[in-house]
């Protein structure tokens, strides 16, 4: 029996991307993504998963009467999925304690930097590559880790780290990043825990 995934997005999709990819050729073998939730109805991200034949839902934060209502859709739209496994991939939006303590040690994330540096309240996007920059670091990298009600502040999964160049800017960083840590470890996380504990 495969884990089901729900993997929840933002934007573009790079990370759901890496995951449809990594199930293609069998990196994830013990899972399925089976629902690929957007809180944007604008996200390229939707595109993938229709392109992958995953089934989409929209759960537009903007039209719902504020967290409570926001993370009850969200509830029901993974409930109605039976959903095992949730993987955060670029998801815009903190959720709150009651919505961790329900799937606890059942949501990872991927952040773009070696927790504990980089992360936390207001470090996301680029903001993260260009505080690693200014802060002088010469390696970062990225982390797979558990969500629980403090962002970015769950049990480590696993890390690679990527070293940082001259001539790097945020963008540049950014991308490589991805390339030699997000889109790896993330495959590889959802393969272990899928594995090991469903």
């Amino acid at each position: 029996m495969l884990t089901r995934i729900a993997v929840l997005v933002s934007g573009g999709g790079t990370n759901l991307q890496a995951l449809i990819d990594a199930q293609k050729s069998s990196i994830i073998k013990s899972g399925e993504i089976t629902l690929v939730v957007s809180n944007n109805p604008d996200a390229y991200a939707l595109e993938r998963a229709k392109n992958a034949g995953i089934d989409t839902v929209v759960v537009n934060k903007k039209e719902c009467n504020g967290q409570a209502d926001f993370e009850e859709k969200l509830i029901t739209a993974l409930e109605e999925n039976k959903t095992d496994l949730i993987v955060l991939a670029g998801f815009m939006c903190i959720l709150s304690e009651n919505f961790t303590k329900k799937y606890a040690d059942r949501i990872i994330n991927v952040h773009p930097s070696l927790i504990p540096s980089f992360c936390g309240k207001g470090f996301y996007g680029l903001h993260v590559h260009e505080a690693a920059l200014s802060y002088g670091v010469k390696v970062t990298g990225a982390t797979v880790h558990f969500v629980n009600e403090i962002p970015d502040g769950g049990k480590i999964i696993m890390q690679k780290a990527v070293y940082i160049q001259d001539g790097d800017t945020p963008e540049i960083l950014q991308k490589r990043v991805m390339e030699e840590a997000e889109w790896k470890i993330l495959p590889e996380a959802v393969e272990k825990i899928c594995k090991e504990n469903f």
